[in-house]
């Protein structure tokens, strides 16, 4: 399905910066953070959570509708444009009674299609933005088919989140950003915006600047932060959320990188590296089909002598001795098993192709 974007800012920006808090407490508490939030000079759109999904059903899941006249005065007040989630049909509706600027589905959302295809019947004929964050697992095709949806809805408006990845396990990250995926979204859909929540990849606030930056380095559109005026005491997510003030010092923090340059030293620097990598690319190419050659080889002589293609200690043994190689050259222990691991599961699919054969 072939789709054409544009930016949810009506005037064009290079980034477009959200902050607000995780979720909306009371009017003061909303008021106080716009009010924050509008003297850095610096936010697009002030975010807030009026319906909270959450995991459990003894968690704070939102003061619900109410909270929605406190988004309009934000908006009268400080000029702010705001954004909240919406999950299901009646949230659009009550959002859009009230003026919100901005809508996005969560993570839990766009893991299920009946949700996403529920809001989606409620935005037809509408001309308002979306954003669309990454579903909890990484299924591209998933993140992909909720952005489908609610473009055939009549949105074009429609940018991606970036929030990251549940993983079992030990982290440093509340999600893993696995930032392979939304590069990958973005190389399908060049001009589809992509936002950055560092807040809920970090799920701490000493590592907010440095995921926002990676965002950055990047080339991501913008970033969205979960400020609170008294952050250790908010109702949801207090590890992770930071003052206005605290976030304009972030933003004043960051690097701003430029998509590309005029420069003719640069590009000439860069073509020439850049023609130096694609022969390496071609080498490694070649290198890899005679290695699967090999393969195929020894899976004639397997098949011959009737041995099992899996050979555990022998693929024990290459994955160490690669990964000890790799790291003394620089490549990260992470990066070399996951090529060796492809390599392998190639050479097993060819010696399969052997072993069927009449």
């Amino acid at each position: 399905m072939e789709m054409k974007f544009k930016s949810i800012l009506d005037k064009p920006k290079s980034h477009i910066i959200i902050a607000g808090p995780c979720a909306a407490e009371s009017e003061e508490q909303v008021l106080t953070a716009a009010r924050g939030l509008a003297e850095l000079g610096t936010v697009d759109l002030f975010r807030a959570g009026i319906w909270k999904p959450r995991t459990r059903p003894n968690s704070f899941e939102g003061v619900g509708a109410i909270g929605l006249p406190w988004l309009k005065k934000v908006k009268e007040e400080t000029g702010l444009k705001t954004t909240t989630e919406v999950a299901k049909r009646d949230h659009v509706f009550e959002a859009l009674k009230y003026g919100v600027d901005v809508l996005w589905l969560g993570a839990r959302t766009t893991v299920n299609p009946f949700s996403v295809q529920e809001v989606a019947d409620a935005l037809q004929g509408v001309d308002i933005p979306v954003m669309i964050k990454n579903p909890i697992n990484t299924d591209l095709a998933l993140w992909i088919g909720a952005i489908e949806r609610i473009y055939k809805a009549g949105i074009t408006k429609i940018a991606a989140i970036h929030r990251g990845f549940s993983i079992h396990g030990d982290s440093k990250y509340r999600n893993v950003p696995r930032w392979q995926i939304p590069i990958e979204l973005k190389s399908m859909f060049p001009d589809l915006q992509i936002i950055c929540d560092n807040s809920h990849i970090c799920g701490r606030r000493d590592t907010l600047l440095e995921v926002a930056q990676n965002a950055m380095d990047l080339d991501f559109n913008g970033i969205m932060t979960e400020t609170h005026p008294d952050p250790d005491n908010a109702w949801s997510d207090a590890k992770q959320q930071i003052t206005p003030a605290q976030f304009g010092d972030l933003y004043h923090s960051l690097q701003f990188r430029n998509p590309t340059t005029d420069d003719a030293a640069f590009k000439d620097s860069i073509e020439h590296l850049r023609h130096e990598i694609d022969e390496i690319d071609e080498e490694l190419l070649n290198l890899l089909g005679r290695r699967m050659n090999l393969a195929e080889e020894i899976g004639k002589y397997k098949k011959l002598n009737n041995i099992a293609i899996l050979q555990s200690s022998r693929w024990t043994e290459i994955l160490d001795k690669s990964i000890k190689k790799g790291t003394a050259v620089g490549l990260s222990a992470d990066f070399v098993g996951t090529v060796l691991k492809s390599i392998h599961e190639e050479s097993i699919n060819h010696q399969e192709k052997i072993m069927r054969e009449g």
